[in-house]
């Protein structure tokens, strides 16, 4: 038996290092994906464009602008004098938010009042409305502190209040890729395991040596072995390479155990390769491999909290997602990276990619065989 398996996986080695473009499939597409979605799948919104209206014109008034210009929230790109200028600039996206300042508003500023702004923010992308909006209400009352600290020559930790102490655990910069690149980390995991091993399998159907290989002693439970094996060592390649480009390149820190990792990434790849050969038994071509590949991921990386936080889905998607491994493979690569957690946190989500990778492993394997037979 392990002398067939050894002639399978020998045969698919020497295939895929006759074949360039399945070379370039498995190490370079992980790599260019890796760097273009690590740089575009961001949450970090900064330089948004900013246009000021300054019906002022006094050193207040540009002692509040220089506070915006001071910060990497926002890039100031210019000066309108009139409305109808402002309106056309948001209108045309060239700005995404405008600053303006009333006449009058040095002198309630000297005098000790109430000096009132007005901030509009383009809305048509919530994601950057959002991170501009609470930008501009921080710039605006850290200036307002200072201004207050000035006229009336009050000490703020001197006043009566609440004053809030924040901590941020994990993740103190806030940076997206630390959130990000273990989310890539596990969608091009998928993606490549998916993919490589339902065309592997297809593609001797396609060329006609598929009827080869059944009529030799080889039984149907060492084929499927065979030929995923080379794509297991493969993807824990990939693996590593994108972990390490994440550590090196994007500077992600990995504060977990490797081992812990490794590990429950091949209970994430049981169901993944299962999913794979799973598509084989339905596609009858590459081609429609590849699209029944992007039809199953498509959801996972909508569903599996990728890129939107499953508690904003409505519940019946909540409920959906429970059937999507990579769900389950993002919270330990964001555990495990991030967090630096240990298995014990991890138990239920250990779990549930057993159950789905001998279930989904075992109905593959058994339509494979059946297709065979």
């Amino acid at each position: 038996m392990l002398r067939r398996i050894g002639a399978v996986i020998y045969k698919e080695v020497l295939h895929i290092l006759r074949d360039p473009r399945t070379l370039t499939v498995m190490f370079l597409i992980p790599v260019v994906q890796l760097f273009l979605l690590g740089y575009a799948a961001t949450t970090d919104v900064k330089h948004v464009p900013m246009v000021i209206l300054d019906w002022d014109r006094t050193p207040q008034s540009q002692e509040l602008i220089d506070a915006y210009r001071a910060v990497d929230a926002f890039r100031i790109i210019g000066y309108v004098e009139r409305q109808e200028d402002l309106a056309r600039l948001l209108d045309a996206g060239t700005a995404q938010a405008a600053l303006l300042i009333p006449k009058g508003y040095g002198a309630n500023v000297l005098a000790g009042r109430l000096g009132t702004v007005g901030l509009v923010i383009d809305g048509s992308d919530p994601t950057v409305a959002n991170n501009a909006y609470a930008a501009a209400l921080s710039i605006a009352q850290n200036h307002s502190t200072q201004i207050l600290r000035r006229t009336l020559h009050l000490d703020p930790q001197q006043m009566p209040g609440l004053d809030p102490r924040p901590r941020v655990w994990y993740n103190p910069e806030l940076r997206s890729a630390n959130y990000m690149i273990p989310g890539l980390i596990g969608a091009i995991l998928q993606f490549l395991t998916m993919l490589l091993t339902a065309q592997a399998i297809v593609r001797e159907r396609e060329q006609g040596t598929m009827e080869q290989l059944i009529v030799t002693p080889i039984r149907p439970v060492e084929l499927v072995i065979g030929k995923v094996i080379p794509y297991v060592l493969i993807a824990f390649i990939d693996f590593g390479l994108i972990l390490a480009l994440g550590a090196l390149w994007f500077r992600v820190p990995i504060r977990g155990n490797l081992g812990l990792l490794l590990a429950l990434s091949g209970l994430f790849l049981l169901s993944s390769l299962g999913f794979g050969l799973l598509i084989s038994t339905v596609a009858s071509t590459q081609r429609e491999a590849m699209l029944l590949t992007y039809f199953l991921l498509l959801p996972s990386l909508f569903l599996a909290g990728f890129l939107f936080p499953i508690q904003a889905m409505p519940q019946v998607l909540q409920w959906v997602s429970y059937v999507i491994p990579l769900r389950y493979m993002l919270v330990i690569l964001r555990g495990i990276i991030v967090k630096g957690v240990g298995i014990e946190p991890l138990w239920d989500e250990a779990l549930a990619l057993t159950l789905f990778g001998f279930a989904v492993m075992g109905l593959a394997a058994r339509r494979f065989r059946k297709r065979l037979e």
